[in-house]
């Protein structure tokens, strides 16, 4: 990600996550104009994670907008199919400005393919031709793994209570979704190297 030439507006697809969450702080920490994107797109767990994604807003002091945009097919838990191309081209429709970033908090270590670079640079050149290279996806920690992500959350402090992560709406950690086992071993990881 480069952001030469590029104005410093920035939307995070936020939503409520250890992930999105910690690319709030990644650019609210550079001193840049942040703005948080939450979007419903009838997956199962979206209250509770809205609600977070507000938490995460107000506790950044940064604004807060959320889409519904529900669809007709029933969402369930794990992988869903173009999740993250729709999050990203709709942001890419709801971004206010001429230039800037549009940020989504993908990693490495996860098998799917919406979370790649490949995917990331396949996306971003659509996006040069939509908006002739004036608007980049920001992916800070795309080669991260979640491990690094958790601990540079808590090195900056970010605030992990306000944020949630389970994917089928229940209390984290469920230990059933793939959400909910990764955080059950980050917790256990950090109560090891106390």
């Amino acid at each position: 990600m480069t952001t030469t030439g590029l104005t410093t507006n920035v939307m995070v697809l936020l939503s409520g996550g250890i992930d999105s969450s910690a690319c709030v702080e990644f650019y609210t920490s550079k001193r840049i104009s942040v703005t948080a994107l939450f979007i419903d797109y009838g997956q199962v767990s979206r209250r509770c994670e809205q609600r977070a994604a507000m938490r995460i807003s107000n506790y950044f002091d940064i604004p807060f907008r959320c889409l519904s945009l529900k669809g007709a097919a029933k969402k369930c838990k794990g992988e869903i199919r173009a999740r993250n191309a729709f999050l990203l081209f709709t942001a890419l429709l709801e971004f206010p400005h001429r230039s800037g970033i549009i940020a989504i908090g993908v990693h490495s270590g996860t098998p799917y393919f919406d979370c790649s670079a490949m995917f990331i640079r396949k996306c971003q050149d659509s996006f040069d031709e939509y908006a002739d290279g004036r608007i980049q996806i920001g992916t800070p920690f795309i080669d991260w793994t979640k491990s690094d992500i958790w601990s540079y959350s808590i090195k900056k402090l970010l605030p992990l209570e306000l944020t949630y992560s389970c994917e089928i709406g229940r209390r984290q950690p469920c230990g059933k979704c793939l959400s909910c086992r990764d955080l059950e071993v980050l917790h256990a990881g950090a109560k090891h190297n106390h």
